[in-house]
């Protein structure tokens, strides 16, 4: 495996950024809290909106439904670890194995009720394998650690501590616990980060950010009214239900930035797997939709823009090249030519200003307005994603 530092310091300073531009048709793709689109104002204006974390789930979910990275590669949020470590220790009785993973679980500071950890964990599966191999290989110690703990007639099970569970646990074990949590790889953790309240020392900051996807156009919410028919009512008995639904349509601007050094860093300096998880995380980007109301609308429109930059120095959004609204008032053109035609007139302004000779772009233009000195225009999304991670590895100098 390569030196983490020396491919850290390859690396520092590199930004791998995605600028995209999709339009989509009437959809209610992100919810808020009362089932309207989520909106935002900038500029002045309201816009449509797509939150961070909606397009991050999004991402997730393409790359493990369509198996662009290797499962153990890959995270998993949940509260329900003791499942997943049951499900691994095959031929165990259940109630002994349940016994073990509570004191496996103690020993990193971890406790469960009602079978679920008290919030959402974020971990690699290789994670959750090698704290099930670790429950096989000290089965014995482990078992004597639960019962030692639960003889302690001063104290109720249901009323023990964090720390009264955790003193049972020999120390050399706690610590071999503690060592599996090093992220194992897991790419969407080293891309969006985690963060363990009861364990510190194995937070991960995120290499990736996400801005919220705006519209580069100003928007007002529609509203579709519908009526559901009983079938088995009378003829007479009128709709059987009656509601409406709230949507919008919107050409969006998506921003998001990856900083090379960072991802790198975060897995354990593989930089075979960091160039794999740049060529999955750029197919995702592109192709992934959320999925809100899909089956109501079926919005599934893919970008009309994709540019990618290797930037030096520091990330630039260009949010602000539509800071103004783009109207199609007295122009024959779409909103989502005149959003790339205005997105690179601004990225001009301000790589002038605040770029670095060293900057290189790619892009996939469906509309034409892609400039022909702007780095290397490509046919196809297999192609862009392709040409992203070499373009990571040649800056390696590899």
């Amino acid at each position: 495996m390569q030196n983490p530092i020396e491919g850290v310091s390859a690396a520092m300073s590199q930004f791998l950024e995605f600028h995209v531009i999709q339009n989509f048709a009437p959809s209610n793709l992100n919810r808020d809290d009362t089932g309207a689109p989520k909106d935002a104002m900038f500029g002045g204006y309201r816009r449509a909106r797509i939150s961070s974390q909606c397009q991050k789930r999004a991402v997730r979910e393409y790359v493990r439904i369509n198996e662009l990275l290797p499962a153990e590669n890959q995270g998993i949020r949940t509260k329900r670890l003791k499942k997943l470590l049951l499900e691994k220790l095959v031929g165990r009785d259940e109630q002994e194995a349940s016994v073990r993973i509570g004191a496996a679980l103690a020993a990193v500071g971890l406790t469960l009720k009602d079978d679920s950890t008290q919030y959402l964990l974020f971990l690699g599966a290789g994670e959750i394998a090698a704290m099930a191999e670790l429950i096989e290989r000290h089965w014995d110690v482990l078992g004597v650690a639960a019962d030692s703990a639960d003889a302690n007639p001063a104290k109720e099970a249901a009323k023990k501590s964090k720390k009264d569970a955790k003193a049972s646990i020999p120390a050399e074990l706690q610590k071999q616990a503690k060592a599996i949590f090093d992220g194992a790889k897991a790419v969407d953790v080293a891309l969006f980060g985690r963060m363990l309240a009861d364990l510190p020392a194995v937070n991960q900051d995120a290499s990736c950010q996400v801005a919220h996807a705006i519209s580069t156009h100003q928007v007002e919410r529609e509203f579709d009214y519908f009526t559901a028919v009983d079938e088995v009512a009378y003829e007479d008995a009128g709709a059987g239900m009656i509601g409406q639904v709230e949507f919008n349509s919107a050409t969006l601007y998506r921003y998001a930035v990856l900083d090379v050094g960072k991802l790198l860093n975060n897995l354990q300096g593989d930089r075979e797997l960091l160039l794999a998880a740049i060529h999955a995380y750029t197919q995702a980007v592109v192709r992934a939709i959320p999925t809100g109301k899909q089956n109501s609308f079926a919005a599934h429109n893919a970008p009309e823009f994709v540019g990618i930059c290797l930037r030096h120095g520091t990330p630039l959004s260009l949010a602000n090249a539509f800071q103004k609204p783009i109207s199609t008032r007295r122009n024959d053109d779409s909103l989502t030519a005149l959003s790339v035609a205005a997105l690179m007139q601004y990225e001009g302004k301000q790589s002038a200003a605040y770029g670095d000779p060293q900057d290189r772009w790619l892009g996939l233009d469906l509309t034409g307005r892609w400039p022909e000195d702007k780095g290397v225009l490509c046919s196809s999304v297999s192609a862009l994603a392709q040409q992203a991670s070499e373009l990571v590895n040649g800056s390696f100098g590899g």
